[in-house]
């Protein structure tokens, strides 16, 4: 393999500018890289033409530097979610077209404009929906840390390709935790920001549904900065939006006297597979080497009610946006069951169902905001199990507690993901099974930097994606 791809995204277009790397040169490692391991992992779908591909980095190198973005020359592929012109979005269904689109979403359209060169797109669960990227239109990601069990997802395409160094930034989406899972289980980062920093396309309603939010991986902290910085700005056909922070050249927080709060299991809520807390407090036991305070903190809010919440509020929205491929004959019976299940659940829901569920939201987000009073952080396990077998659909109990729905084994991400709060899942190491697990550091609403900053410092602590790589042909 190339070594200038085990490189940070942000030092590739620094060397690119200086004169010490071509985009042609970085594209040719990175297709060279692809061929060799994609075909073990699934990881990037719908691939372009190599020459066209060499084409498009050659022009990038006539671009004179004064002239690039922030992004220029690097390589990348898009979630199999966001259009990019020229490239099919199938979303893991079958029942969306196959057509190539003819224009970028906002966010691709940033990032084009920012001199990202875009190879192919990443896989996906079917709809997104379920922490495990297997479809029927292109397949199964595998684990490059063992090829038998779960990516994660449903940004399990892009994780496995940055950490088996294909390419050196992905985006990524989150709704039940779509960016923090396969981050925790490749040895990455992946930060969801606060719902509104980074605006979606407007389609449909652009008022209701604040659950989802687009944001970015990667293999360091900085280089997370660097493209969430592209990706995020208010646009003025989104409502509620934010105004971003400058993410560039984040610095490590001053972490003496930093107030953590640890939530745990959620005083034996959430189920958890043997080793994950260990690991966790292990992570903790760093932080306090660091000068952080570190404080257990019983449940500040019921489990229930959340769950109670997040169901409806979630169904709600799936059935606004995929409503119509259940209503069609065409394309209901290609759609999955649980996805059916939970569209139709979403179809059954009242007016005052919702608003009963946003109350409980709110109620939430006004506890939150008086536990942010004294703490500057909480931390989570980012998952309740190990990547389990990748030909199960999904785990259907955790440590002897029976799963009562599809994607309950994932119930430890809600408490960010209910009320938009920023929440980077930071990497902590490995289980004596060899696979990597995370944690989630969660802030207040719109303190993105202040955590993308203990971020820094955690990773300028353990380094752990450079510290213990995968494997596969390195």
């Amino acid at each position: 393999m190339d070594e200038r791809l085990l490189k940070p995204a942000h030092e590739l277009v620094m060397d690119m500018a200086e004169g010490r790397l071509t985009a042609v040169e970085l594209m040719t490692a990175s297709l060279d890289r692809i061929d060799a391991v994609n075909p073990l992992v699934t990881a990037i779908v719908a691939l372009r033409d190599r020459d066209e591909l060499l084409r498009e980095a050659a022009l990038a190198d006539l671009v004179p530097v004064s002239e690039r973005g922030a992004l220029h020359g690097l390589p990348t592929s898009i979630k199999d979610f966001d259009d990019v012109a020229g490239l099919p979005t199938r979303g893991g269904c079958r029942a969306w077209p196959e057509a190539p689109v003819k224009t970028d979403s906002l966010m691709v359209s940033r990032m084009r404009k920012a001199g990202a060169i875009f190879m192919g797109k990443t896989n996906v669960p079917e709809l997104g929906l379920g922490s495990h990227t297997f479809n029927l239109v292109y397949g199964t990601t595998r684990n490059p840390y063992n090829l038998d069990v779960s990516s994660g997802g449903s940004s399990g395409g892009a994780a496995v390709a940055l950490a088996t160094r294909m390419q050196t930034i992905a985006d990524g989406s989150d709704m039940m935790g779509s960016l923090r899972n396969p981050a925790a289980w490749n040895n990455l980062y992946g930060f969801r920001p606060s719902i509104g920093l980074i605006p979606s396309d407007p389609r449909k309603d652009v008022f209701l549904h604040k659950i989802s939010t687009l944001g970015p991986l990667a293999r360091n902290v900085r280089d997370l900065g660097m493209l969430l910085n592209v990706q995020a700005g208010t646009d003025p056909r989104f409502p509620h939006s934010l105004a971003k922070p400058n993410l560039n050249n984040l610095m490590a927080a001053d972490m003496r006297g930093k107030r953590i709060g640890w939530l745990g299991d959620w005083g034996g809520a959430y189920a958890t597979e043997t080793g994950i807390l260990e690991l966790c407090e292990a992570a903790l036991g760093e932080l306090v080497s660091l000068g952080a305070n570190v404080t257990s903190l019983d449940p500040p809010f019921s489990r229930e009610a959340m769950w109670e919440s997040w169901t409806q509020l979630r169904g709600f929205a799936l059935a606004a946006n995929n409503g119509s491929l259940v209503d069609d004959p065409n394309t209901r019976d290609l759609i999955k069951e649980d996805a059916l299940w939970e569209i139709e659940l979403g179809q059954s829901m009242s007016a005052m169902d919702v608003q009963r569920a946003s109350v409980i939201r709110s109620n939430w987000f006004q506890r939150a905001a008086q536990l942010f009073e004294k703490f500057d952080a909480l931390i989570l396990p980012t998952t309740q199990v190990w990547p389990f077998a990748q030909h199960l659909p999904y785990p259907k109990e955790i440590a002897g507690v029976q799963m009562d729905t599809y994607h309950r084994w994932m119930e430890v991400m809600l408490p960010a993901s209910l009320i938009g709060l920023p929440s980077l899942s930071v990497p902590i190491g490995f289980g004596d099974n060899g696979l990597p697990m995370g944690m989630q550091i969660i802030g207040r609403f719109g303190a993105d930097r202040a955590v993308l900053e203990l971020g820094q410092a955690w990773h300028e602590a353990t380094d752990w994606p450079n510290a213990q790589p995968p494997k596969i042909y390195m």
